[in-house]
């Protein structure tokens, strides 16, 4: 509030949204020592005289003498041989956090991702801030206004982000970190953007006290193709989403029946569809179990396609098992006597008696000359 002589020097922001607040709004008004100057809890002030600053007092209930104010003091000597009154202004400064203002990229952003090549991106975010050096903000950025108020600099702040947060995802990509290795690592981008950003605040007597990264979002279409790759995987491969695309179109065709003429060519082409799914979706699912039925090795339990005679893992044989030459009954393979009938497993050997061949002992007919074996 400023008075004609101010007794009593203080201001308060009912809004919360003044950065910087001047008494008199305009000009200077004249005080004198013994003036109180209450400074609130968030604020600062700092005395001005003739657009110089004198000094700043934090908060508290001040009262203005020659002692707590010895710039002042030697200044007003020196101009006034040391009476009051004597005109000056009061720059109140708030440093409370002001937060949750927004940031965005208002154009996309180029990308060179690993996996994508090429992608231009958009982020979106919030961040908090303070006045850490009250004289240095109100010099640098406020001048010689009466107000200022956040909204006044979150203009210039955002594109001061937007620019240090472009060129520090261009370092990212440099180090081959993908697009979709950025939405699991939100807090430590934006801890390396932050302190990027950083340094631009402080020429400003500010501190960027949070940086925030809310949302990283590719062009419409390249998402889109990233959520039907996802689909492809939630649904065990592309026999799976086969199979549910399939599906889902025969439901849109027998949706379309009953209609009018343009209607009955979409029930036509529903049809038609309907004619050729049963075809792919046994294609799919037959390709699907053929890739899926396997069986444990016997011997190093590996899984190995059902139909392998070998084992790919050990190289052993896969089958355990062999019919008996004399009852037909399942026996072990390497078993030299059946275990059911009691007979040699591995039939005898004998020589032709006409070729001199060797033959299995028993057969009436030499496999090699044709000729009867005598009994």
């Amino acid at each position: 509030m400023a008075l004609k002589l101010m007794d009593i020097i203080e201001y308060h922001d009912s809004t919360g949204e003044i950065m910087v607040h001047r008494v008199p709004e305009s000009g200077s008004a004249e005080t004198k020592l013994g003036s109180q100057l209450i400074v609130r809890e968030d604020q600062k002030a700092v005395f001005f005289r003739d657009g110089q600053a004198l000094d700043v007092f934090g908060p508290g209930k001040h009262t203005l003498t020659a002692a707590n104010l010895p710039v002042l003091t030697n200044f007003i000597g020196k101009l006034f041989d040391g009476r009051s009154p004597f005109r000056t202004e009061v720059v109140f400064v708030n440093t409370k956090t002001f937060t949750n203002s927004k940031w965005g990229t208002p154009e996309p952003i180029p990308f060179r991702d690993k996996e994508l090549k090429f992608v231009r991106i958009r982020a979106f975010g919030a961040y908090s801030m303070r006045i850490i050096e009250s004289q240095l903000f109100v010099n640098k950025v406020v001048g010689s206004q009466g107000r200022y108020s956040r909204e006044q600099i979150e203009d210039f702040l955002r594109n001061i982000i937007i620019a240090r947060f472009a060129d520090f995802l261009g370092e990212v990509a440099s180090k081959g970190v993908s697009i979709f290795d950025l939405a699991s690592n939100y807090d430590e981008v934006a801890i390396g953007a932050k302190s990027r950003v950083q340094g631009d605040f402080e020429k400003y007597g500010l501190e960027l006290t949070d940086f925030l990264i809310n949302a990283i979002s590719l062009p419409e279409a390249v998402q889109k193709m990233i959520d039907e790759r996802a689909s492809v995987e939630a649904m065990g491969g592309l026999g799976g989403f086969t199979q549910y695309q399939a599906a889902s179109a025969m439901r849109d065709a027998a949706k379309n029946e009953g209609g009018g003429a343009g209607t009955g060519m979409g029930m036509g082409a529903g049809l038609g569809m309907g004619m050729m799914m049963p075809g792919m979706i046994s294609q799919a699912m037959q390709g699907n179990m053929q890739s899926q039925q396997t069986k444990p090795c016997p011997h190093c339990n590996a899984a190995i396609p059902a139909t392998a005679a070998f084992c790919p893992n050990c190289g052993k044989p896969t089958q355990t098992t062999k019919a008996c030459p004399h009852c037909s009954n399942q026996i072990p393979a390497d078993a030299k006597f059946c275990p059911n009938c009691g007979k040699e497993t591995t039939p005898q050997k004998v020589n032709c008696p006409h070729c001199k061949k060797p033959i299995q002992a028993g057969v009436k007919f030499c496999p090699e000359c044709g000729k009867q074996i005598s009994e």
